[in-house]
């Protein structure tokens, strides 16, 4: 006879030891399928590991579910649903039956009447059998879904369960900003926090402790959508509702690969970070990869990549002398030498065409050579200079690569070894001008007494010699007159008279032509 002293329990039958044994042996599944219940013909019966069937069975139908306890994962909880219009009957026994058909569970319970609708009070009654197993590991539940009915509970359970796995988990009244103690109503980021408030951490000292939270007075406990590792990967997502700082942001965890919560450590990056506003008339502020160098592909241009490729220098830099191998970063810059020094110009064919180099030197540098790579070759005035090239102090040099050579264009030593301002500084001399003008100069040799000399001009003019005068170079006594004249000029030479008949005269002149 039932009483307060009875005892109802659930066992493995000798059948059902042997084949979960088999299967954690094998490691094969085991497919629990069914159960059944019976009325045990209305005696109290006791479950024996020996049954092979129920006292008196009277249905037998698919499992609804089979799941692991959570509070103990040791024990296996199978349930059945037994629609209203079936009953009319006791249940006392419990058997729960494999895929080949074997009773390999069996369990007594607290009798209990089903009825039917036809009696006037029937039920949709849920039967459940709770069971210890030595593993887990290897039993699959087997079901016919068109057949198995669903509790309210197992529903409302299973869509949690879909619905926490998802990236995108409901919002948080508010994120961290700085580690905390995750304890205590606390105020955070200008809100105080009451009794459930949801809470983004994401600033621990330790981020293996950042998560998704719930507020309470003593320790907090993680967020039921994001407690388990299922539920907390990669790319999850959430929205901050508010803050001084962090209100209406959106946060991703940004660590990949596996994750197992409360071991690795967590990462969560602003998504809206820099965001305009959906309504803002402009962009405030965006910004960019810059490109790489030269880059010319239909990449967008930053304010840096323009700045650095555009027609004004990039930069200026000071280099105080000594041997210093200029690299493809030098381009676009000014470079100024302080002192004397050596500048080894990078490979004109490894920069592309058009990159510039300016170089400059004080009017007190010493001497300042540029030095070219194996191969390389530079040409100031589209004349082929021998390197390494000594610039003159308080100049410049403007350098252009055409893909091929380094070219010198529009700079001071363009100017003083430029054609239009060819020169002989000498003695016997000579200025070209831009306009095509040419001063000359020089001084004769002696002219015997009475004689005439022909001197030919340092350089030809091209087109005319417009002017020409003479002095003598010295006389023997302040009363005496030594006159030498210039009685024929060319294109080439100037011819000369000594009037003195008694000395021999040189002279200084200057033409002028063009």
């Amino acid at each position: 006879m039932i009483d307060a002293n009875s005892q109802f329990f659930a066992i493995l039958t000798n059948v059902g030891m042997a084949k979960q044994a088999n299967a954690d042996a094998l490691g094969i599944p085991w497919k629990l399928t069914e159960m059944g219940v019976g009325d045990a013909n209305g005696a109290d019966p006791i479950p024996s590991a020996t049954q092979t069937q129920l006292i008196h069975e009277w249905r037998r139908r698919p499992l609804n579910q089979l799941k692991i306890d959570p509070a103990n994962p040791a024990v296996i909880i199978a349930e059945q649903v037994i629609p209203s219009d079936e009953g009319g009957f006791w249940i006392r026994e419990i058997g729960l039956y494999d895929a080949d058909g074997d009773l390999v569970a069996v369990a007594n319970c607290a009798p209990s009447f089903k009825p039917v609708l036809s009696q006037g009070s029937g039920r949709t009654q849920v039967v459940r059998m709770n069971f210890i197993v030595s593993s887990t590991a290897s039993i699959t539940l087997k079901i016919d879904p068109s057949v198995v009915l669903a509790t309210r509970d197992y529903v409302d359970t299973r869509i949690q369960e879909e619905l926490y796995k998802l990236d995108s988990k409901q919002s948080v009244r508010v994120a961290t900003t700085a580690n905390i103690a995750l304890a205590g109503l606390q105020t955070l980021d200008g809100v105080a926090l009451v009794t459930g408030d949801r809470v983004l951490v994401k600033n621990q000292a330790v981020a293996k402790d950042n998560g998704l939270y719930v507020a309470a007075a003593g320790v907090w406990s993680r967020a039921l959508d994001a407690d388990s590792s299922a539920e907390v990967t990669s790319a999850l997502l959430v929205s901050v509702e508010l803050g001084t700082t962090l209100a209406d942001t959106r946060w991703q965890l940004v660590t990949d690969g596996a994750i197992v919560l409360g071991a690795t450590a967590l990462t969560f990056q602003n998504v809206t970070h820099g965001f305009a506003a959906i309504n803002a008339p402009a962009l405030i502020n965006p910004t960019a990869n810059t490109p790489a160098q030269f880059n010319n592909t239909q990449s967008l241009a930053t304010t840096e990549f323009v700045q650095r490729e555009k027609g004004s220098f990039a930069n200026s830099v000071a280099i105080a002398g000594g041997a210093v191998a200029l690299t493809a970063a030098h381009i676009g810059t000014r470079i100024e030498m302080s002192a004397s020094g050596t500048l080894t110009l990078p490979k004109a064919s490894a920069v592309p065409k058009g990159s510039v180099i300016m170089i400059t030197t004080s009017s007190t540098v010493g001497s300042v050579n540029l030095a070219l790579l194996a191969g390389d070759s530079l040409a100031i005035n589209n004349v082929s200079v021998v390197a390494p090239y000594a610039m003159s102090s308080g100049s410049d040099l403007l350098l252009i690569s055409d893909g091929v050579l380094w070219r010198a264009h529009a700079s001071l030593e363009c100017l003083r070894t430029s054609a239009l301002f060819g020169s002989l500084m000498g003695t016997n001399g000579y200025q070209k001008l831009p306009s095509g003008l040419i001063l000359q100069w020089g001084t004769t040799a002696l002219i015997s007494a009475g004689g005439a000399l022909v001197v030919t001009l340092p350089v030809a003019f091209p087109n005319t010699n417009l002017n020409a005068g003479c002095m003598a170079q010295y006389s023997n006594s302040p009363n005496t007159g030594y006159v030498v004249s210039i009685f024929g000029r060319t294109l080439t030479n100037l011819s000369f008279y000594n009037s003195n008949t008694g000395t021999a005269l040189s002279a200084t002149w200057f033409a002028i032509g063009f």
